[in-house]
């Protein structure tokens, strides 16, 4: 579905990554991790071509993204879901309306039905209405995570969405993203938070992987 190989990045002071090779299957769940700074972010932009690599090649859904034209990389993004480290959303509408707005903009329909299933299962079925401001973080992480998925995508990328969160909602917010999993969404999540990759271990079959020294590399089995 998505595919790495030899892949660099380089801002202009070196490359922050280099000879990164790696496929994301379909149904497949991954974990990307290494220290602060090390280019998780980057890596996860490469994999929705929000960035292009400074060699190497990166393949979205079948398709070169060196070769995409901008309305190929459009259609590609819709079967792209994204959660942001730093969730934005559109303080003067609702939760529901921001939800829907990936389907919105681009003219699809979405049912009332649907959308209100959707909201019942991240557990904010009572805020429907509620205007983001007044939402808790936990709450609006749940939100980023509903907005991610309403146009059921394929791949669900994931950067840091729990590195606001407490234990407890952690543990809830990773448990919606292995029932997706589960479902069929291949999954790929950068994260620091080793406590949360092993309690995602315990529940699904994971492939972790680790920048470290400008190289992406799997992790070992002593996290």
């Amino acid at each position: 579905m998505i595919a790495f190989h030899d892949v660099a990045h380089d801002y202009g002071g070196g490359p922050l990554f280099r000879n990164a090779s790696m496929t994301l299957e379909k149904g497949s769940f991954h974990f990307l991790t290494g220290p602060s700074g090390a280019g998780k972010s980057t890596f996860l932009k490469l994999c929705y071509g929000e960035l292009l690599p400074s060699a190497g090649s990166v393949s979205l859904l079948g398709q070169d993204m060196k070769t995409m034209s901008r309305d190929d990389l459009a259609r590609t993004r819709q079967r792209i879901g994204i959660v942001h480290q730093d969730c934005q959303f559109l303080d003067h509408l609702t939760v529901e309306q921001n939800v829907a707005l990936p389907l919105s903009v681009t003219g699809r329909a979405v049912s009332a039905e649907n959308l209100s299933d959707l909201l019942a299962w991240v557990g904010l079925g009572g805020q429907a209405r509620a205007l983001p401001p007044t939402l808790s973080g936990g709450e609006r992480q749940r939100t980023a995570l509903a907005r991610a998925i309403i146009a059921s995508p394929e791949v669900l990328l994931a950067d840091e969405p729990t590195g606001n969160l407490d234990w407890d909602m952690s543990q809830r917010l990773m448990s919606l993203m292995i029932e997706l999993n589960r479902m069929g969404t291949a999954v790929l999540i950068a994260t620091h938070d080793l406590n949360l990759i092993r309690f995602a271990k315990t529940q699904v079959s994971t492939r972790v992987l680790r920048i470290a020294r400008g190289e992406v590399q799997t992790a070992g089995a002593d996290l």
